[in-house]
């Protein structure tokens, strides 16, 4: 098998084997243009279809990241978030692996900072797809909703050049900031995330009956 071929696989998480993902992978792609149009059109389809939810959506087990979980639920962690769109890319034949970087978040709640104990989001978690000769980045992990509450432009994918998370929001105040690469993966390396999160963030439980549109909502407005 060739390096390219591996990166076009089903995997455990990846599952685009299953019908009701390679069917929504399918209707999101649309029947026209070219790879570039396909993968524009899987990256919004999974940002804005799917709520961002860092709380009950966070599970690292094989079944807690499949992309039919996430698909199921509607929601997903920046991790299950990319691992669908990479599922959708692979499913109409475009090359896509998992990315990792570290990042301080800015613009958290202060729940979760009191949960995590610090600002910095390991692992956080990117789509990188092999589009025209070149690997591009994108990052679908906030839907536009969400954006608007925490008063931050939606991040844009144009298919040809890498979509990370802006610096700053609207008001000019520091949103991300990318603090080191882990790495690009076939898929996605769940020890090792596991055994990071419970060296660096403890015995944290992030999950729970919260809605994170509703925190975020309340904190901006107060702030």
């Amino acid at each position: 098998m060739d390096d390219m071929a591996l990166y076009l696989e089903s995997t455990p998480t990846m599952d685009f084997d299953r019908e009701p993902v390679r069917e929504y992978a399918q209707r999101a792609a649309g029947a026209g243009g070219g790879l570039v149009d396909k993968a524009v059109r899987l990256y919004y389809a999974v940002r804005d279809d799917i709520r961002y939810d860092p709380y009950t959506s966070v599970n690292l087990t094989v079944e807690g990241l499949r992309a039919s979980t996430t698909l199921e639920t509607r929601r997903g962690w920046c991790v299950a978030k990319a691992i669908l769109l990479a599922a959708c890319c692979r499913a109409v034949g475009i090359p896509a692996r998992l990315g990792f970087a570290d990042v301080r978040n800015h613009l958290t709640t202060s729940r979760m900072r009191e949960l995590m104990k610090t600002d910095v989001f390991f692992w956080h978690g990117y789509a990188s797809l092999y589009l025209e000769g070149k690997w591009v980045k994108a990052t679908p992990a906030f839907n536009i909703e969400l954006c608007t509450k925490f008063r931050l432009a939606p991040l844009e994918f144009d298919g040809r050049s890498d979509s990370i998370y802006h610096p700053f929001d609207l008001q000019g105040n520091r949103h991300m900031e990318y603090l080191a690469y882990r790495g690009e993966f076939a898929d996605v390396p769940i020890d090792a995330i596991r055994q990071t999160f419970l060296e660096c963030y403890g015995g944290a439980d992030l999950e729970g009956p919260v809605d994170f549109d509703a925190e975020v909502e309340r904190e901006v407005l107060e702030g």
